[in-house]
């Protein structure tokens, strides 16, 4: 009987950082050693490089830079640990995605991954071969397959290293977080696992990068598909198991299966930790955001607040004629229920001016959304200038909905650094803003319930521009998210001319897109790194 103590290096890595993710590898290793009892550690894909690091893989000294972490790791390590790392790795010129086994000061054993992702948020095919050969190396008395994220999705390679004798699989992830992963990664590993009578301990960094959020998750499953054993979502930390050897199956224990979260709880978890990294990663002293008592932005403060704390967060009231003394008084509400610093600044006296500069060039025309934008304008100028002024990051509010159909402002409610929402529908919106409420007192009640609207003219209403958002988020997620066709969306129930319409304010909005922040990733496509459509096209609505 051999039994494996595993430990899962649930790890959050910064991209480009070769020398502080080879640090954070030394101290967990020194850890292991220190009384871990760990037989195993298995760090996530690219750990030294972080993931996805992009063109780096390009800059001429990537090469050293690997070859420095692993000789400064290699030096660290006792003969006592097996460690599995991920990083790049070129041989004879070309650059591959890599996982090698270290042990006793040397690299035993290099796996180079075979299946590289080209679609989504992926593009590895980019800077990456593919590998062509299985690796099942002796791992203190047992034979261990070694694969790499996108390798499980494909059967070859844990076919491949179950018909070289494996008793266990180990993969390695960076695999980013959206709306029900975590049950795709189960049912698929564990059919893995079942078609090939073979244990699969996967682990996954966590973190956010960019606008991708890496939700950890790391788990193991039984050669009979059962999931034995799991780490919590959105937590960074060392999680130990133990895998025993006999006659029969292999045994895992010593690490219970975490309770999974909500799909409205792991949502909230990915905006606050995508919002937490970014900020903090790129050495923000915190944020500043436009309050303006509407839902968006009462939800994306509450974001900010558990992401950062209150006292690194400014919430900034900016009045007009249209806003109501409601979205005034909900809006200082709120920041006193969260302890945010609160200001009020009027836009009255600055559009006054705009408009005093521009009589001339408006003269003999009606107003229209010209006068609606320029409010929106005033306040990015505002926000803009307190990030400058105090090196806080602009959030700005807009939500999927809105993005999608451009009904937002550019240079307006735009302007700023990272969108929250980005990739949040409007009716997840409401139904995020609830969840939180029941965590504690956050949003007040009448901003969840009244209908929503940008308060830029008198009386107005999002739905006075917009189908019900009911409808428009349905036929967004058919469009944007499934691909759909307005022929396929319109046979699905839905009105003709809505669809179209819809469709065509989409595409035509793409150039607003092209130049909105980046924000936190949580469904199966969004805007930027998901979906890269032409800002001039010709292509015509329809099948």
């Amino acid at each position: 009987m051999t039994t494996l103590n595993i430990l899962m290096a649930q790890m959050n890595t910064l991209v480009g950082d070769f020398d502080g993710n080879g640090s954070r590898v030394i101290e967990i290793i020194n850890h292991a050693a220190q009384g871990a009892d760990a037989t195993l550690i298995v760090f996530p894909e690219l750990t030294l490089s972080g993931y996805p690091p992009e063109d780096l893989l390009l800059r001429p000294s990537l090469e050293r830079r690997v070859t420095q972490s692993l000789e400064q790791i290699l030096t660290a390590m006792n003969d006592s640990v097996y460690v599995v790392l991920g990083y790049p790795r070129r041989y004879k010129g070309v650059l591959y995605n890599v996982a090698g086994v270290l042990h006793g000061g040397k690299i035993i054993a290099e796996y180079r991954k075979q299946e590289l992702p080209n679609y989504q948020v992926f593009d590895e095919k980019r800077y990456f071969e593919a590998g062509d050969t299985s690796c099942v190396v002796d791992i203190a008395g047992v034979k261990v397959g070694l694969s790499i994220c996108e390798d499980i999705w494909e059967d070859a390679p844990t076919r491949q290293v179950a018909e070289a004798g494996a008793q266990l699989l180990i993969n390695i992830n960076s695999s980013p977080y959206h709306r029900g992963k975590r049950a795709e990664r189960w049912e698929l590993v564990s059919g893995r696992a079942r078609l090939h009578e073979l244990p699969i301990v996967y682990v996954n960094q966590v973190g956010g990068q960019d606008e991708l959020v890496f939700d950890g998750g790391s788990f193991a499953v039984s050669a009979d598909g059962v999931v034995a054993a799991a780490a919590p979502n959105f937590v960074e930390g060392l999680y130990q198991l133990d895998v025993v050897f006999g006659n029969s199956h292999a045994v895992i224990s010593g690490l219970p299966v975490a309770p999974p979260l909500t799909e409205l709880a792991a949502t909230w978890q990915a905006l606050v930790l995508g919002v937490r990294d970014y900020v903090n990663k790129n050495l923000f002293k915190g944020v500043v955001l436009g309050l303006s008592g509407g839902i968006d932005s009462a939800l994306t403060l509450a974001v900010a607040v558990e992401a950062l704390g209150a006292e690194r967060v400014e919430a900034v009231m900016m009045p007009f004629r249209y806003t109501s003394h409601m979205s005034v008084e909900d809006a200082a509400e709120q920041s006193r229920l969260l302890g945010v610093q609160h200001k009020v600044i009027s836009i009255e006296a600055i559009y006054d001016a705009f408009m005093a500069s521009l009589e001339q060039e408006f003269a003999g025309t009606r107003p229209d959304t010209t006068e609606e934008n320029l409010q929106a304008r005033c306040r990015g100028v505002l926000l803009m200038s307190i990030s400058n002024k105090k090196g806080v990051l602009v959030l700005t509010t807009g939500n999927k909905s809105e993005m999608a159909v451009g009904y937002s402002t550019l240079y307006g409610d735009m302007a700023g650094g990272f969108d929250v929402l980005k990739d949040v529908p409007k009716m997840l919106v409401f139904e995020l803003c609830r969840y939180r409420n029941t965590l504690g007192p956050c949003i007040p009640q009448r901003v969840i319930d009244r209908p929503p609207s940008a308060e830029l003219a008198p009386d107005q209403k999002d739905e006075d521009s917009l189908p019900p958002y009911e409808i428009l988020d349905r036929i967004l997620e058919l469009y944007v998210e499934q691909d759909m066709s307005a022929d396929d969306i319109v046979a699905t129930g839905m009105d003709r001319d809505q669809v179209r319409r819809v469709l065509r304010l989409v595409d035509v909005n793409e150039y607003k897109r092209r130049q909105a922040p980046i924000g936190v990733r949580i469904t199966r496509r969004g805007f930027g790194r998901d979906r890269r459509y032409p800002i001039t096209s010709g292509w015509a609505i329809g099948d």
